[in-house]
Protein backbone atom coordinates (compact mmCIF):
# COMPACT_ATOMS: atom_id res chain seq x y z
CA UNK A 1 0.00 0.00 0.00
CA UNK A 2 1.38 3.40 -1.01
CA UNK A 3 0.79 6.31 1.35
CA UNK A 4 1.50 10.02 1.40
CA UNK A 5 1.77 12.31 4.42
CA UNK A 6 1.31 15.93 3.40
CA UNK A 7 2.89 18.29 5.91
CA UNK A 8 4.96 15.73 7.80
CA UNK A 9 7.41 18.04 9.57
CA UNK A 10 5.36 18.52 12.74
CA UNK A 11 5.35 16.29 15.82
CA UNK A 12 2.11 14.52 14.88
CA UNK A 13 3.33 14.04 11.32
CA UNK A 14 6.56 12.52 12.57
CA UNK A 15 4.76 10.00 14.76
CA UNK A 16 2.40 9.16 11.91
CA UNK A 17 5.35 8.43 9.62
CA UNK A 18 6.99 6.32 12.36
CA UNK A 19 3.88 4.17 12.63
CA UNK A 20 3.46 3.85 8.87
CA UNK A 21 7.10 2.76 8.52
CA UNK A 22 6.36 -0.14 10.87
CA UNK A 23 3.00 -1.08 9.34
CA UNK A 24 3.12 -4.48 7.62
CA UNK A 25 0.77 -3.43 4.82
CA UNK A 26 2.46 -0.12 3.98
CA UNK A 27 4.90 -0.39 1.07
CA UNK A 28 5.98 3.25 0.84
CA UNK A 29 5.56 6.62 2.53
CA UNK A 30 5.98 9.92 0.71
CA UNK A 31 6.47 12.73 3.24
CA UNK A 32 6.23 16.36 2.17
CA UNK A 33 7.35 19.59 3.80
CA UNK A 34 8.14 22.94 2.27
CA UNK A 35 10.27 24.04 5.23
CA UNK A 36 12.29 20.81 5.48
CA UNK A 37 12.49 19.79 1.82
CA UNK A 38 15.65 17.87 0.97
CA UNK A 39 16.46 16.92 4.54
CA UNK A 40 16.38 13.31 5.67
CA UNK A 41 13.35 12.51 7.78
CA UNK A 42 15.64 11.45 10.62
CA UNK A 43 17.24 14.91 10.74
CA UNK A 44 13.90 16.41 11.72
CA UNK A 45 12.36 13.41 13.50
CA UNK A 46 15.16 11.52 15.32
CA UNK A 47 12.88 8.55 15.96
CA UNK A 48 12.97 7.86 12.20
CA UNK A 49 16.77 7.73 11.90
CA UNK A 50 16.95 3.94 11.97
CA UNK A 51 13.69 3.37 10.08
CA UNK A 52 14.21 5.16 6.78
CA UNK A 53 16.73 7.07 4.67
CA UNK A 54 13.97 8.94 2.85
CA UNK A 55 13.97 12.72 2.54
CA UNK A 56 11.21 15.29 2.76
CA UNK A 57 9.82 16.06 -0.68
CA UNK A 58 9.00 19.55 -1.94
CA UNK A 59 5.90 18.32 -3.77
CA UNK A 60 2.54 20.00 -4.07
CA UNK A 61 -0.27 18.10 -2.33
CA UNK A 62 -1.61 16.90 -5.67
CA UNK A 63 1.84 15.74 -6.80
CA UNK A 64 2.41 13.90 -3.52
CA UNK A 65 -0.99 12.20 -3.69
CA UNK A 66 -0.55 10.95 -7.25
CA UNK A 67 -0.59 7.15 -7.08
CA UNK A 68 -1.09 7.05 -3.29
CA UNK A 69 -3.83 4.78 -2.03
CA UNK A 70 -4.03 6.55 1.34
CA UNK A 71 -3.37 10.27 1.78
CA UNK A 72 -2.87 11.79 5.23
CA UNK A 73 -3.17 15.55 5.75
CA UNK A 74 -1.01 16.84 8.62
CA UNK A 75 -1.30 20.54 7.87
CA UNK A 76 -2.01 23.56 10.03
CA UNK A 77 -5.65 24.46 10.54
CA UNK A 78 -7.23 25.72 7.34
CA UNK A 79 -4.75 23.97 5.05
CA UNK A 80 -6.72 20.76 4.53
CA UNK A 81 -9.90 22.60 3.62
CA UNK A 82 -8.15 24.40 0.78
CA UNK A 83 -6.85 21.25 -0.94
CA UNK A 84 -9.28 18.46 0.00
CA UNK A 85 -11.44 18.81 -3.12
CA UNK A 86 -8.44 18.53 -5.45
CA UNK A 87 -7.17 15.46 -3.60
CA UNK A 88 -10.57 13.77 -3.61
CA UNK A 89 -10.73 14.25 -7.38
CA UNK A 90 -7.63 12.03 -7.71
CA UNK A 91 -9.64 9.10 -6.37
CA UNK A 92 -7.46 7.64 -3.59
CA UNK A 93 -8.96 4.84 -1.55
CA UNK A 94 -8.85 6.99 1.56
CA UNK A 95 -8.09 10.51 2.76
CA UNK A 96 -7.48 11.11 6.47
CA UNK A 97 -7.21 14.63 7.87
CA UNK A 98 -5.41 14.70 11.21
CA UNK A 99 -5.87 18.46 11.49
CA UNK A 100 -9.07 20.18 12.62
CA UNK A 101 -10.70 21.25 9.36
CA UNK A 102 -13.36 18.53 9.12
CA UNK A 103 -13.86 17.45 12.73
CA UNK A 104 -16.92 19.60 13.37
CA UNK A 105 -19.47 19.02 10.63
CA UNK A 106 -22.07 21.14 12.43
CA UNK A 107 -21.45 24.36 10.55
CA UNK A 108 -22.59 26.64 13.38
CA UNK A 109 -20.24 24.96 15.86
CA UNK A 110 -17.44 24.92 13.29
CA UNK A 111 -17.70 28.66 12.73
CA UNK A 112 -18.09 29.35 16.46
CA UNK A 113 -14.83 27.62 17.32
CA UNK A 114 -12.80 28.00 14.12
CA UNK A 115 -14.26 30.83 12.07
CA UNK A 116 -15.27 30.73 8.41
CA UNK A 117 -14.52 27.37 6.78
CA UNK A 118 -12.65 27.40 3.46
CA UNK A 119 -14.78 24.55 2.04
CA UNK A 120 -18.03 24.20 4.02
CA UNK A 121 -19.59 22.09 1.26
CA UNK A 122 -17.07 19.33 2.07
CA UNK A 123 -17.91 19.10 5.77
CA UNK A 124 -20.58 16.37 5.28
CA UNK A 125 -18.24 14.28 3.13
CA UNK A 126 -15.88 13.51 6.04
CA UNK A 127 -16.68 10.94 8.72
CA UNK A 128 -15.54 11.74 12.24
CA UNK A 129 -13.17 8.87 13.02
CA UNK A 130 -13.29 8.26 16.77
CA UNK A 131 -11.96 4.78 16.17
CA UNK A 132 -12.45 3.27 19.63
CA UNK A 133 -16.16 4.12 19.56
CA UNK A 134 -17.06 3.67 15.88
CA UNK A 135 -14.98 0.55 15.23
CA UNK A 136 -16.12 -1.48 12.22
CA UNK A 137 -18.66 1.15 11.17
CA UNK A 138 -15.71 3.02 9.60
CA UNK A 139 -15.23 0.25 7.05
CA UNK A 140 -15.53 1.50 3.49
CA UNK A 141 -15.38 5.19 4.38
CA UNK A 142 -13.34 7.27 1.95
CA UNK A 143 -12.74 10.50 3.88
CA UNK A 144 -12.04 10.61 7.59
CA UNK A 145 -11.48 13.40 10.11
CA UNK A 146 -9.25 12.24 12.96
CA UNK A 147 -10.38 13.65 16.34
CA UNK A 148 -8.30 16.16 18.29
CA UNK A 149 -6.18 14.98 21.20
CA UNK A 150 -8.21 16.58 24.01
CA UNK A 151 -11.41 15.59 22.23
CA UNK A 152 -10.30 11.96 22.01
CA UNK A 153 -9.68 11.68 25.74
CA UNK A 154 -12.84 13.63 26.61
CA UNK A 155 -15.10 11.58 24.36
CA UNK A 156 -13.75 8.28 25.64
CA UNK A 157 -14.82 9.50 29.09
CA UNK A 158 -18.20 10.75 27.81
CA UNK A 159 -19.32 7.93 25.51
CA UNK A 160 -20.43 5.44 28.21
CA UNK A 161 -22.43 8.23 29.93
CA UNK A 162 -24.58 9.02 26.90
CA UNK A 163 -27.66 7.24 28.26
CA UNK A 164 -27.41 8.66 31.78
CA UNK A 165 -29.52 11.57 32.98
CA UNK A 166 -29.73 14.06 35.83
CA UNK A 167 -33.14 15.67 35.75
CA UNK A 168 -34.12 17.83 32.78
CA UNK A 169 -30.72 19.47 32.46
CA UNK A 170 -28.73 16.32 31.67
CA UNK A 171 -25.39 15.49 33.21
CA UNK A 172 -23.54 18.67 32.15
CA UNK A 173 -20.07 17.14 32.66
CA UNK A 174 -17.09 19.25 33.68
CA UNK A 175 -13.85 18.05 32.06
CA UNK A 176 -10.42 19.10 33.35
CA UNK A 177 -7.36 18.19 31.28
CA UNK A 178 -3.63 18.85 31.19
CA UNK A 179 -1.30 18.32 28.24
CA UNK A 180 2.42 18.31 27.52
CA UNK A 181 4.31 20.87 25.47
CA UNK A 182 4.28 18.77 22.27
CA UNK A 183 0.55 19.48 22.00
CA UNK A 184 1.32 23.05 20.99
CA UNK A 185 3.25 21.98 17.91
CA UNK A 186 6.82 22.30 16.72
CA UNK A 187 6.86 26.07 16.24
CA UNK A 188 8.58 28.28 18.79
CA UNK A 189 6.23 30.18 21.07
CA UNK A 190 6.93 32.07 24.32
CA UNK A 191 4.86 29.61 26.38
CA UNK A 192 6.90 26.67 25.06
CA UNK A 193 10.33 27.86 26.16
CA UNK A 194 11.79 25.72 28.92
CA UNK A 195 11.79 28.49 31.60
CA UNK A 196 8.09 29.10 30.98
CA UNK A 197 7.06 25.46 30.92
CA UNK A 198 9.25 23.64 33.44
CA UNK A 199 7.96 23.55 37.03
CA UNK A 200 4.82 25.37 35.88
CA UNK A 201 1.12 24.76 35.15
CA UNK A 202 -1.25 27.24 33.57
CA UNK A 203 -4.70 27.32 32.00
CA UNK A 204 -5.25 28.48 28.43
CA UNK A 205 -8.10 28.89 25.91
CA UNK A 206 -10.33 29.56 28.90
CA UNK A 207 -14.09 29.14 28.29
CA UNK A 208 -13.67 28.06 24.70
CA UNK A 209 -10.91 25.64 23.68
CA UNK A 210 -11.34 24.68 20.04
CA UNK A 211 -11.72 20.96 20.77
CA UNK A 212 -14.85 21.77 22.74
CA UNK A 213 -16.75 22.20 19.47
CA UNK A 214 -16.24 18.62 18.32
CA UNK A 215 -16.93 17.36 21.86
CA UNK A 216 -20.23 19.22 21.99
CA UNK A 217 -21.35 17.98 18.58
CA UNK A 218 -20.86 14.32 19.50
CA UNK A 219 -22.21 14.70 23.04
CA UNK A 220 -25.40 16.23 21.61
CA UNK A 221 -25.69 13.53 18.97
CA UNK A 222 -25.14 10.76 21.51
CA UNK A 223 -27.63 12.12 24.04
CA UNK A 224 -30.19 13.25 21.46
CA UNK A 225 -30.27 16.62 23.23
CA UNK A 226 -29.33 19.60 21.05
CA UNK A 227 -28.88 21.72 24.17
CA UNK A 228 -26.61 19.29 26.03
CA UNK A 229 -23.51 20.90 27.51
CA UNK A 230 -20.02 19.72 28.45
CA UNK A 231 -17.32 22.17 29.48
CA UNK A 232 -13.65 21.49 28.68
CA UNK A 233 -11.00 23.17 30.85
CA UNK A 234 -7.47 22.77 29.49
CA UNK A 235 -4.06 23.32 31.08
CA UNK A 236 -0.41 23.21 30.04
CA UNK A 237 1.87 20.98 32.09
CA UNK A 238 5.65 20.69 32.66
CA UNK A 239 6.13 17.56 30.56
CA UNK A 240 6.45 16.80 26.83
CA UNK A 241 3.93 14.13 25.86
CA UNK A 242 0.51 13.01 26.94
CA UNK A 243 -2.89 14.14 28.17
CA UNK A 244 -4.32 13.43 31.60
CA UNK A 245 -8.02 14.18 31.85
CA UNK A 246 -10.61 14.05 34.62
CA UNK A 247 -14.37 14.21 34.07
CA UNK A 248 -16.89 14.89 36.83
CA UNK A 249 -20.66 14.64 36.50
CA UNK A 250 -23.73 14.31 38.71
CA UNK A 251 -26.63 12.01 37.97
CA UNK A 252 -28.79 9.25 39.39
CA UNK A 253 -27.91 5.58 39.71
CA UNK A 254 -24.48 5.97 38.16
CA UNK A 255 -22.18 2.95 37.94
CA UNK A 256 -18.58 2.37 36.92
CA UNK A 257 -19.68 -0.85 35.25
CA UNK A 258 -20.92 1.09 32.22
CA UNK A 259 -17.28 1.70 31.25
CA UNK A 260 -16.40 -1.98 31.30
CA UNK A 261 -19.45 -2.75 29.13
CA UNK A 262 -18.83 0.13 26.71
CA UNK A 263 -15.24 -0.87 25.96
CA UNK A 264 -15.49 -4.63 26.26
CA UNK A 265 -13.52 -6.07 23.34
CA UNK A 266 -12.12 -2.74 22.17
CA UNK A 267 -8.40 -3.45 21.70
CA UNK A 268 -6.94 -0.07 22.62
CA UNK A 269 -9.05 0.99 25.60
CA UNK A 270 -8.15 -0.47 28.97
CA UNK A 271 -10.53 0.14 31.87
CA UNK A 272 -8.45 -0.14 35.03
CA UNK A 273 -9.25 -0.78 38.67
CA UNK A 274 -7.16 2.21 39.77
CA UNK A 275 -6.43 5.69 38.38
CA UNK A 276 -4.16 5.55 35.31
CA UNK A 277 -0.65 6.96 35.16
CA UNK A 278 0.33 9.09 32.20
CA UNK A 279 3.77 7.56 31.67
CA UNK A 280 2.21 4.11 31.18
CA UNK A 281 0.66 5.15 27.84
CA UNK A 282 3.34 7.47 26.41
CA UNK A 283 4.42 6.25 22.99
CA UNK A 284 1.42 3.92 22.62
CA UNK A 285 -2.00 3.91 20.97
CA UNK A 286 -3.68 2.82 24.21
CA UNK A 287 -6.08 4.78 26.38
CA UNK A 288 -6.23 3.95 30.09
CA UNK A 289 -9.47 4.78 31.94
CA UNK A 290 -10.68 4.57 35.52
CA UNK A 291 -14.19 5.35 36.77
CA UNK A 292 -15.18 5.93 40.39
CA UNK A 293 -18.72 6.49 41.71
CA UNK A 294 -19.84 7.98 45.00
CA UNK A 295 -21.52 5.62 47.49
CA UNK A 296 -24.95 7.09 46.72
CA UNK A 297 -24.50 6.70 42.95
CA UNK A 298 -25.01 10.41 42.27
CA UNK A 299 -21.48 11.41 41.28
CA UNK A 300 -19.00 9.92 38.88
CA UNK A 301 -15.36 10.79 38.33
CA UNK A 302 -13.53 9.39 35.29
CA UNK A 303 -9.81 9.72 34.60
CA UNK A 304 -8.23 9.10 31.19
CA UNK A 305 -4.59 8.97 30.13
CA UNK A 306 -3.47 9.01 26.48
CA UNK A 307 -0.45 9.96 24.39
CA UNK A 308 -1.48 13.11 22.54
CA UNK A 309 0.70 12.35 19.50
CA UNK A 310 -0.27 8.69 19.10
CA UNK A 311 -3.74 7.96 20.43
CA UNK A 312 -4.57 11.65 20.03
CA UNK A 313 -3.19 11.97 16.49
CA UNK A 314 -1.08 9.61 14.35
CA UNK A 315 -1.97 6.34 16.07
CA UNK A 316 -5.71 6.88 15.94
CA UNK A 317 -5.37 7.89 12.27
CA UNK A 318 -3.63 4.59 11.48
CA UNK A 319 -6.24 2.69 13.52
CA UNK A 320 -8.99 4.43 11.52
CA UNK A 321 -7.15 3.57 8.28
CA UNK A 322 -7.05 -0.09 9.27
CA UNK A 323 -10.78 -0.09 10.00
CA UNK A 324 -11.74 1.81 6.86
CA UNK A 325 -9.75 -0.52 4.60
CA UNK A 326 -10.95 -3.72 6.25
CA UNK A 327 -7.56 -4.55 7.75
CA UNK A 328 -6.93 -5.95 11.21
CA UNK A 329 -7.60 -2.98 13.50
CA UNK A 330 -4.42 -3.41 15.52
CA UNK A 331 -1.94 -3.69 12.62
CA UNK A 332 1.18 -1.63 13.26
CA UNK A 333 -0.10 -0.32 16.59
CA UNK A 334 0.54 -2.84 19.34
CA UNK A 335 4.04 -1.77 20.31
CA UNK A 336 4.72 -0.99 23.95
CA UNK A 337 5.72 2.32 25.42
CA UNK A 338 9.00 3.46 26.94
CA UNK A 339 9.73 3.37 30.67
CA UNK A 340 11.07 5.34 32.41
CA UNK A 341 10.77 8.52 30.37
Amino acid sequence: MKTAVIGAAGYAGGELVRLLCGHPQVKSVVATSRSQAGKKLGEVHPQLTHLTDATFQALTPVEAAQGAEVVFLALEHGGSGKIAADLMALGPKLIIDIAADFRTSDRALSEQYYGVHPSPELLPKFTYALADVLGQSLRGKMALAAPGCFATAAQLALWPLRGERSGDAGLRPAIWAITGSSGAGVGLKPALHHPARAHNIFAYSVMGHRHEGEILQRWREWTGDRQAEARLMVHAGPFVRGIYLTLHARGEGLSAEIYHKAYNGRPFVRVLDRPPELTHVVGTNYAHLFAAVSPDGREIQVTVAIDNLVKGAGGQAVQAMNLALGLEETLGLTGGGVWPI
